[in-house]
């Protein structure tokens, strides 16, 4: 039965999901829109720091004051609408919720979140992909241990990813390569909130008009969002990383098949059985047409001559030699597809994609020369960038998460384009996140060495 059927079903018996957010900024937002067209489904509460812009984004996306109107959340369990407040803690508490959707984009206060989701028996629908990208395995794993599901966000490119993988490796293709687009030059890396605009192809009226984040938004232009993201895919699907960082291939999506093959078969891939990510932009800044920057892929190998005579019989788009196909969705919708992984995970009992393993990281790398005494600001800041890393790799250098490096003093000398290290900065060791993650280094870091 469709997913669509079974919310109908679930309207129809007055049975709906009950739903917790924790976050209504941008992307929680575009959830909120199509909450009131999805039959089945009833949001409860909303958990913001700012109720006030909470209101306001609801009623930016169309919500009535009517769907707003409860007092509390027994209320809003009584009645059908949505009580709005910062406290966040009530809202995992309650007992009729059964999913909690984080959507804060903080990676800190996301895994507080996941945690304590869990602890009071509640699915989690992580949209806060940062904190996936630190310790994913071990919140999959303390999902799995209470009987619960853990689920990356439909409409994020990574869930999308691992969708086409899936795909992939249920109809029995070997996977080659998966990933998504992105419009990038090696000097992007550096850039920081007060370039971005100009980088990202907006200015900054429009930008303002939006009401976007700079910094978010260089999260994304200076390669650390691809990085996590990837690092996701990664470990959600077994998926191996490059040994120095994502090479951002440029590529129309024609070509797409032909650069995400081996080097010695002609492509950029040291192994089949990688992520990477394509640019949309020529070396020399050019834009490409047709490209994937707003999108996902999956590179396919026919194995046999009849499935390549296959791929040639229904005009498949293939490299030259036939061999490699590549399927793709040329777009994302963000928010507006997270009533997916929702669907998915209550009626389905199924994650639309989970770390099952850890082979990647995202580290912490100088934008510019630091010294003792900054500050290091986080993903998408003045301060550092994301490189994706084998986690091995990671382990060996004792590298510091992306999303662990905000609000950072740095303690010793770092040169520009050098990874940071635990040893380089003086780190708050009393947080959720930071013990999280320490524990997950120490179950997964001697497997990953001894087989290094």
């Amino acid at each position: 039965m469709s997913l669509f059927t079974q919310l109908q079903r679930r309207a129809a018996e007055n049975r709906p999901i009950r739903i917790g957010l924790i976050g209504a900024g941008k992307f929680g937002s575009m959830y909120l829109a199509q909450v009131p067209r999805t039959p089945g489904v009833h949001l409860v509460g909303i958990a913001d720091l700012a109720p006030d812009t909470a209101r306001a984004n609801l009623a930016r996306v169309g919500w009535s004051d009517e769907r707003t109107r409860a007092t509390s959340l027994g209320d809003a369990l009584k009645t059908g609408a949505t009580h709005i407040g910062d406290d966040w803690q009530a809202l995992v508490r309650e007992p009729a919720i059964d999913i909690v959707v984080e959507c804060t984009g903080n990676p800190v206060a996301a895994v507080e979140h996941c945690l304590a989701a869990f602890a009071h028996g509640k699915h989690v629908v992580n949209v806060t992909v940062e904190a996936d990208a630190f310790c994913g395995p071990l919140l999959a794993r303390r999902a799995a241990e209470a009987g619960l599901i853990y689920s990356l966000a439909f409409g994020d490119q990574p869930a999308l990813i691992c969708d086409l993988v899936d795909w992939a490796r249920t109809c029995g293709f070997p996977v080659v390569a998966a990933g998504r687009g992105h419009k990038w030059l090696p000097h992007f890396s550096e850039s920081t909130p007060d370039t971005v605009w100009g980088y990202y192809g907006l200015t900054p009226e429009q930008a303002a008009r939006g009401g976007l984040n700079p910094k978010m938004f260089n999260s994304f232009l200076d390669g650390s969002k691809p990085s996590i993201e990837s690092t996701a895919v990664a470990n959600a699907t077994g998926l191996t990383v490059p040994s120095n960082g994502l090479t951002y291939p440029p590529a129309s999506v024609e070509d797409i098949p032909f650069v995400t093959r081996p080097i010695a078969e002609g492509g950029v891939l040291e192994r089949k059985g990688m992520v990477e990510v394509i640019s949309s932009l020529e070396a020399d800044g050019r834009r490409i047409p047709y490209d994937i920057r707003m999108g996902v892929w999956v590179t396919v190998e026919g194995e046999t001559e009849y499935i390549r005579n296959c791929f040639e019989e229904y005009n498949a788009h293939t490299d030259p030699s036939g061999r490699y196909f590549t399927l793709y969705k040329r777009w994302h919708l963000i928010g507006l597809e997270v009533g997916v992984s929702v669907a998915s995970v209550a009626l389905r009992g199924e994650a639309t994609g989970v770390a099952e393993c850890w082979n990647a990281d995202v580290v912490a790398t100088a934008k510019r020369d630091l010294t003792p005494g900054d500050i290091l600001d986080g993903e998408g800041g003045y301060t550092v960038w994301g490189k994706l890393l084998p986690a091995d790799t990671s382990v060996r250098i004792g590298g510091l998460p992306l999303g662990l490096a905000h609000n950072v003093k740095v303690t010793r000398a770092v040169a520009k384009g050098q990874s940071l290290s635990w040893n380089d900065v003086a780190m708050d060791t009393s947080t959720a996140a930071y013990k999280v993650r320490r524990e997950m280094e120490s179950l997964f870091a001697a497997p990953l060495l001894k087989s290094a």
